[in-house]
Parts: C-alpha cells; structure tokens; sequence
C-alpha cells in the first residue's frame, strides 16, 4: 500500500495517476471528501492539524509519500505524522524537499531542513526529494494586463534557476515508492536547463505568441510588491531576500536524477507552456 499525502495537489495528483496507471495499491490523503471522490479510488479524510485524522490511513510495511503546502505549523505537522509513520510500520518514506534545506535557513529551506533532519534520526527507511522551483507557479506569478503585455515579477537578478515540472518529481516519486526499498537517499531536481528570468518570459513569448517581460526589482521593491499583496510584512521580506539568494548562482546546476529514475529527460520550459498554453492565455 503506497499512502500519498497532499494527494489533492500538484504532486499529489500526478502520483495518484501514475500509480493508477500501474494498477498499485494506494490510498490518497485529501482535506475533503470531494477531493477524494474526484481522485477516485481509495482514500481517506486527514487533515495535518488532526494527526489521528491521518494515522487511520497508515499499515505496516506501507510506503509513505510525506508532501504538504508550508505554513506557520508545517514543521510540527510533519514531524509528528513522521512520528506516526514509524509507530505504525512505515517500510519507507519519500518526503518532498525544496533544494538548499537546512535548519535555520530562510522560509521552506529552513521547514524543510528541520523536518529533514528529523526523518533521518526516525530509524524508517527515506528518500528525500530536493526539487527547485516548479514551472506551475508561472500560472500565478504571470499576468496580463489591459493591452495584453504579460509580466512577472521578482528579485533574481541574472541567475539562472534550473525550474522541474512538478509532474516530474511525481514520475520520480512513483519510481521510488514501488520499486524496492533501497539505501537512503538525497536527490536533486531539476529539469535539463537553467534559463534566466528574462530568457523565461522569451519563452513564454515565443510559445504563446504573446509578449510576456519579467521585472527584476530590487529586494525592497519586491518585499513592498508582496506585502501590498497580502502577505504578512516579515514573510514578504524573507521571500525577496531568498529570491535574490536563489539568483546568485546556487539553483543554476541541472542534475541527471529524472533522467535516471525516469529513463527520460525532464520536460522543457517550452514543452511545459505549449502543454498549458490554455490556462496561460
């Protein structure tokens, strides 16, 4: 049995199909019973804030994918259902990273690196998965306005950011969780190049047929851009200090994993937006 938390998003859903695909046994952990009934198949009812909710879909010898949006209790959450893994007889767990975690680092890198640490010191077997950033946040970071000029913004500079799509990782994921458990694990995601930027809005031109511009700030600019859309002041501030520290160089390197899971490269930037034009335009 292969149990698939944050079934009802990006990753989760891929992972559903690909096992389905494969006629594995599984069971999806979903917030809502709706979310459940469009996946189909078996799932239960959980919620992170109710761990109980979620230990009810746990067995020995089961295989767990660790997956869920941050926010401010993310890193209890985590560390408790990984507590529940182990007293339930998880044989494995593969838990969704982000590349650079570490205790004490800005935002997700320093959740992730916390809840890292702790599934290493659990005694259940893992893999952790280290993706950078996913194409799918372009379907919210780029708008278009009156005269049909599409922009994103940030605070990157010129560096270059090696982005996966996120059904990648699931392809991924799918392969680690039935194949055999094997040796502990670190991988890094990425797709097979590290554009700019600028040379992502030039994509997103050439495969929409629309012009679309990206709009470096400056980190201030950025925070002050992010707090006037909602997001608390000392988050808003953190997230442009990390995009400027993304774009220093750091996530500019392309890792074979994909392609060695896989047995196939990862999807383009330009494949990513032809498959989605629809939903951009």
């Amino acid at each position: 049995m292969i149990v698939v938390t944050g079934a009802a998003g990006q990753i989760g859903r891929a992972l559903i199909g690909q096992l389905d695909r494969r006629g594995v046994r599984r069971r999806a952990v979903v917030r809502q019973h709706r979310q459940g009934a469009e996946l189909g198949g078996s799932y239960v009812v959980g919620d992170f804030d109710d761990p109980d909710s979620i230990r009810k879909a746990l067995e020995p010898g089961a295989r767990l994918l660790l997956n869920s949006s941050l926010g401010p209790d993310f890193v209890r959450q985590q560390r408790k259902l990984v507590d529940l893994a182990a007293e339930a007889g998880v044989a494995h767990v593969v838990k969704v990273s982000v590349r650079g975690a570490t205790p004490g680092g800005l935002l997700g890198l320093g959740m992730h690196g916390e809840v890292e640490a702790h599934l290493k010191r659990s005694g259940l077997a893992w893999s952790i998965l280290q993706p950078v950033g996913f194409m799918q946040n372009l379907f919210t970071e780029v708008a278009f306005d009156g005269d049909e000029q599409g922009r994103f913004h940030g605070s990157y500079g010129p560096g270059r950011v090696g982005y996966i799509d996120a059904r990648d990782v699931a392809e991924v994921a799918a392969v680690l969780l039935t194949r055999p458990v094997g040796d502990n694990e670190t991988l890094v995601l990425t797709g097979s190049e590290a554009p700019t930027h600028e040379e992502i809005g030039e994509v997103l031109t050439r495969t929409l047929g629309r012009p679309v511009r990206y709009v470096d700030l400056t980190v201030p600019a950025m925070a002050e851009r992010l707090r006037a859309a909602g997001m608390p002041a000392a988050a808003a501030d953190d997230l442009a200090t990390l995009m400027r520290l993304v774009g220093d160089g750091r996530w500019a390197s392309t890792t074979g994993a994909v392609r060695e899971l896989t047995g196939r490269p990862p999807r383009t930037l330009a494949d990513f937006v032809t498959a989605h034009a629809d939903r951009f335009r």
